[in-house]
């Protein structure tokens, strides 16, 4: 035992064992993060309750069952022997609530009926019931004696949602391509008046471009309205528990499904629909629905811009300070700055960054480029570009440290060597001393891909917001719309967390977008790495 102390082998054990313990702590956090937000997506079981309340009146529900506790009772106290029940009831618009709490003692009868139907609508969330007739232009379609009227509503809700899908295409793509196109005329038109150089013949052209637009505009209008009355045409009929009929246009639904008549096959199904819509699909219901594309999408594109800003300013300043700065107080007292930079709170960069880049350079940048806009802000207002500008300053230590790590290690005979064969320093630092320290490069920018990801707190300064209307990259031109506002996941995680008004449907979708961010700046920090062990395979040989 003195030989193990005296030979210092206890601390590899104990650094073995703390490394072992963060592991399986990382571990379980994201399987736990995991679980909570696939098991959402999963189609649960319907149950029918029969209650008895305590004016001894009979209740019934239908639901999903969600979660279990231990009663409380009156005073609020906690019960060994009773457990308690949320139950999904959903149909919100009937009931006016989502929720409710069913105590096991209340219960009289609990079955799980087969024909039970989990309809997915577009608005006021789940419909729970039973199937009752379909309608087409108000009147009943009779079922054939051969043909279920399961049948029938899949193949007339195939049809509602593509209608949907293309009153969704010409509401988003075309009818905001016209409108940007008006926009940019009537700022062309108002640039000329300021300039006093708006003549008769320009006007004409200006208003000939406009009437076209208006046209198109008005066609693309019909083509929506014959639209809508098609996909209006078709609606089923469904029975709640308590014997009320619901009528829902199909063009509502999302989906529909009888949980307790799936196979495990079907639930699967399910469950990839359900996780593709979550991906792809843009949210709806206050974001406690649908899916997280544009905060994905802004998430991504945000980190690459932010990394194409901060690597060549971290480079040059890694660069300056180690190949050209002489080495006294001053550079010592840089180097102090910069290290002390990574430890700023992040928010302190975002009061920065709406303070000097949206009010001061954004406000200048509208004064002198943007005047006909006045007085809507272009630049002079939170979007895209500041946003990445604030998280470039915030990374930029972490780039800056690793940059000039990477530089002492490149031997000085390198240096001497491409030296003394005639090239100059600048033609050394660009062809031999930055892509044998790229390596270096890399890793700074894989650590700060990975703080400027989840990064919440500066963004909600200086560009995110709950809903983007439109996505930062389209096809009007410039089709990169820096000034845009965007979505994020790590805001979408806040907002629906903690601002929804719906806070038990909120949280699955908590844990589901915690995973998805995860998931996001693992798949970008792979990326990053991938390019790195490339180019130190490159360099491994000058480097020995």
């Amino acid at each position: 035992m003195k030989n193990f102390i005296k030979n210092s082998e206890h601390w590899i054990w104990l650094n073995a064992a703390a490394v072992a313990i963060s592991l399986i702590m990382v571990l379980g956090l994201l399987g736990l993060i995991g679980y909570k937000g696939l098991v959402h997506f999963w189609p649960k079981e319907l149950y029918k309750i029969t209650v008895v309340d305590a004016a001894n009146q009979e209740k019934v529900y239908l639901g999903e069952k969600v979660e279990e506790e231990p009663a409380t009772d009156e005073h609020g106290a906690l019960s060994d022997s009773e457990l308690q029940y949320l139950y999904k009831i959903g149909n919100r618009d009937s009931y006016g609530l989502d929720f409710i709490w069913i105590k096991q003692s209340d219960v009289v009868q609990n079955t799980q009926p087969k024909l039970a139907v989990t309809m997915e609508r577009r608005e006021w969330g789940n419909l729970y019931g039973m199937i009752d007739s379909l309608y087409e232009s108000g009147k009943k379609i009779t079922v054939p004696v051969n043909k279920d009227i399961r049948d029938i509503l899949n193949s007339r809700l195939s049809r509602a949602t593509a209608l949907m899908e293309q009153i969704k295409k010409l509401e988003k793509d075309d009818i905001g391509g016209v409108n940007y196109e008006l926009d940019q005329l009537r700022l062309k038109k108002k640039k000329y008046e300021l300039d006093n150089s708006l003549t008769a013949e320009i006007k004409n052209k200006i208003e000939s471009e406009e009437e076209v637009l208006q046209n198109s505009f008005i066609d693309i209008q019909k083509k929506l309205k014959l639209l809508h009355a098609q996909s209006q045409r078709d609606t089923v009929k469904m029975k709640l528990v308590g014997g009320k009929l619901v009528s829902v246009k199909l063009a509502k639904i999302v989906r529909w499904y009888q949980p307790n008549d799936l196979s495990s096959w079907g639930k699967f199904k399910v469950f990839l629909s359900r996780l593709w819509e979550f991906i792809a699909d843009d949210p709806r219901e206050a974001n406690t629905e649908g899916g997280v594309f544009p905060a994905i999408f802004g998430t991504v594109l945000m980190v690459l811009l932010m990394s194409i800003i901060v690597t060549p300013l971290g480079v040059i300043a890694a660069i300056y300070l180690r190949e050209y700065a002489s080495q006294g107080w001053f550079t010592r007292t840089v180097r102090i700055a910069v290290n002390n930079l990574a430890g700023v709170p992040s928010i302190v960069y975002g009061v920065f960054g709406l303070g000097f880049f949206v009010y001061f350079l954004g406000g200048s940048i509208d004064e002198l480029f943007f005047p006909e806009s006045a007085p809507s802000p272009v630049f002079g207002t939170p979007g895209l570009l500041w946003a990445s500008l604030t998280l470039a300053l915030l990374t930029l230590p972490v780039v800056i440290v690793s940059t000039e790590e990477g530089l002492s290690r490149v031997p000085k005979s390198i240096r001497e060597g491409s030296l003394a064969l005639g090239a100059t320093k600048a033609e050394t630092l660009w062809k031999t001393i930055i892509p044998m320290a790229s390596p270096s490069i890399m890793t700074g920018m894989i650590l700060a891909i990975a703080r400027a990801a989840g990064e919440v707190a500066p963004l909600m300064l200086v560009g995110v917001v709950k809903l983007a209307p439109s996505l930062p990259l389209d096809g009007n031109a410039p089709f990169l719309h820096l000034d845009r506002k965007f979505m994020h996941l790590g805001f979408h995680i806040y907002d629906v967390g903690f601002q929804s008004p719906n806070v038990e449907a909120a949280r699955p979708l908590v844990y589901a977008t915690s995973l998805l961010l995860v998931l996001v700046i693992i798949l970008l920090n792979l990326l990053a790495i991938r390019v790195r062990n490339k180019l130190r395979e490159r360099y491994k040989a000058l480097e020995s």
